[in-house]
């Protein structure tokens, strides 16, 4: 019978499990811009301090890496995984900060496809938050890791259908450049999710 000698240390999992908690909380509230006349200062204001909250956590992470002497699982990966949740955090309060900063909001309507990526990046937060508590058992996540990449595939289409959109003469080319840096960002956050499955599944392929 097989045994391992990593020790159950359930900080680590306990602080991956919280970061991810905050990025349900980036997308619920970009989700808001599907209201009929969203607070875009709130939303902003809001997403910067869930953005504190969470560089806070991965700063607590770097700590208790540096402070323990055996990890759960190779704290190289431990470190991947914390910085990378913190990069989903950093693009989801970019797009925010964006849309308030150039008053995007005030247009008659944001693109639907804009619309259709929140919706992608909501779903990417749900199941990411879900699949955290599974780290420590190691179970269950190949289902995660799978539907995660095919999310990103679907963002990356909506993506291009975005700049079909914001290249079609319907918006002015000040508006198209602030929005394409909105864009960008959308896809930046599908992708950076894709990056956080990709490090999971590395470490559930080591530990098995």
């Amino acid at each position: 019978m097989g045994f391992k000698l990593r020790p159950s240390e359930d900080a680590f999992y306990t602080l991956f499990s919280h970061a991810a908690q905050n990025l349900v909380r980036g997308t619920d509230l970009l989700s808001e811009l599907a209201l009929p006349e969203p607070d875009m200062q709130s939303i902003s204001e809001r997403l910067v301090e869930v953005e504190h909250d969470n560089d806070a956590l991965t700063h607590d992470l770097f700590k208790k890496i540096n402070s323990t002497f055996v990890t759960p699982f190779d704290r190289e990966d431990i470190y991947r995984l914390g910085s990378q949740l913190d990069d989903v955090m950093d693009h989801l309060e970019g797009i925010g900060s964006l849309l308030y900063l150039y008053g995007l909001t005030t247009l008659p309507s944001l693109p639907r496809e804009m619309h259709d990526m929140v919706r992608v990046l909501d779903q990417q937060a749900k199941l990411t938050a879900e699949a955290m508590p599974r780290l420590k058992t190691m179970k269950e996540l190949a289902d995660y890791w799978v539907e995660c990449n095919r999310l990103e595939n679907e963002g990356d289409r909506t993506y291009r259908m975005l700049l079909v959109r914001l290249f079609s003469g319907e918006y002015d080319a000040l508006t198209v450049l602030k929005m394409k840096e909105v864009a960008d960002e959308l896809e930046a956050a599908c992708d950076a999710f894709e990056h956080v499955a990709n490090t999971v599944e590395t470490i559930a392929v080591k530990e098995s």
